[in-house]
């Protein structure tokens, strides 16, 4: 199952600088704004990013993501 990051290591590390990045923001968002729920919920559920992306873009609405 895991045969494919020995064949695209590259992939693999992409993946996880993704979801770590994410992840990252994300629970320092939560951690920022004390919310307890979330911050166990993000760091517990691993979703590639879609639950942190989730959050900051609509639950948090950090305003960091909207500058431009």
């Amino acid at each position: 199952m895991i045969d494919w990051i020995n064949t695209h290591p590259l992939l693999g590390l992409l993946i996880i600088a993704w979801s770590v990045i994410w992840k990252g923001l994300a629970l320092w968002e939560a951690a920022k704004r004390r919310e307890k729920y979330w911050f166990v919920a993000i760091l517990l559920l691993n979703t590639f990013g879609v639950l942190e992306i989730i959050y900051l873009l609509f639950i948090a609405k950090a305003a960091w993501l909207r500058r431009r």
